[in-house]
């Protein structure tokens, strides 16, 4: 049997990064925190941290977290239930969600903030591409994702959300600088663009569907979805932004599109652990609500 104070020491270790700051989380030294995992690795065979800085799980670590992550909504659940075996009150329990930054920037966090604020929860949120946060939930460091794979991870339920249009975008005198003689692959080769991080992959893929080709882009890096929209309107770059953000930028003129009417939808999809949970399950319940408002059908 595993020794659940050992897998709360590792999860707290995996959680803060370092074995003192874990023992400060669950008010023990660190030689305790470090007794406790050593005692886990012993009893599994291999190594569970690799203990750099931050400390990380290897993929045994971060199996044996999404195990103690699923058990304690399951105990979350059980004193929902059972009153008399929280006389204190419920305790707020990690729930660790994957999301891409563009959805977190527009319709996600709005659902999100409103789940949590009623439910005893504390949200651990890890940002990727949505080409890449199925990669999270197969690690298991994290319980959901929304993701742009509709193919379910292993031991995972998949539920279509909706498609996120994006738009290609720049200012008018970045617009009448780099392509006054017109967007084609040459004047795209020469103008800088924006991408969220090495990554991100829209921009090309817009360029391919309007070039009928692959074209090398000189490129900012910049991860962040607002200021992408930020540096646009200044004249940084090209790039492509989700509608609901530059909405606003469009209706001003302080962007224009750079060939109209031709958006690139994106479907996304939200993937979560087979965890028999009320709190997952109301999370996901919020955010299928939000997608349906305001993502496009896919």
């Amino acid at each position: 049997m595993l020794d659940y104070a050992s897998l709360a020491a590792l999860a707290a270790v995996v959680r803060t990064g370092s074995f003192e700051r874990a023992a400060r989380a669950l008010h023990v030294t660190p030689s305790a925190v470090s007794q406790r995992v050593r005692g886990l690795e012993e009893q599994v065979g291999c190594a569970l941290v690799v203990r750099e800085q931050p400390c990380r799980p290897t993929d045994t670590g971060r199996r044996l977290c999404q195990h103690v992550d699923r058990v304690r909504l399951l105990e979350q659940d059980l004193e929902g239930a059972l009153p008399a075996l929280a006389p204190e009150g419920v305790a707020r329990v990690p729930l660790p969600v994957a999301v891409n930054a563009d959805s977190l920037a527009t319709w996600f966090a709005p659902a999100m903030a409103a789940f949590a604020a009623e439910a005893p929860v504390l949200m651990e949120i890890a940002v990727d591409d949505q080409e890449h946060t199925a990669d999270w939930l197969r690690s298991g460091a994290v319980l959901a994702a929304v993701t742009g794979t509709a193919r379910a991870a292993a031991g995972c339920n998949v539920r279509p959300l909706g498609a996120m249009r994006y738009l290609a975008t720049a200012s008018p005198a970045f617009m009448a600088r780099h392509f006054s003689r017109g967007i084609g692959a040459a004047s795209l080769a020469r103008a800088p663009s924006l991408v969220f991080n090495a990554k991100d992959e829209l921009q090309t893929q817009w360029a391919r569907r309007h070039c009928h080709r692959h074209v090398e882009m000189p490129r900012h890096t910049l991860p962040s979805s607002q200021a992408f929209v930020t540096a646009t309107v200044a004249g940084m770059g090209w790039g492509l932004h989700p509608e609901a953000l530059v909405a606003p930028c469009l209706a001003d003129g302080s962007l224009v599109e750079l060939v109209p009417r031709t958006p690139l939808d994106v479907p996304l999809y939200w993937q979560q652990a087979r965890a028999a949970s009320t709190l997952l399950e109301g999370l996901t319940r919020r955010l299928l609500t939000a997608a349906r408002k305001a993502l496009r059908p896919a």
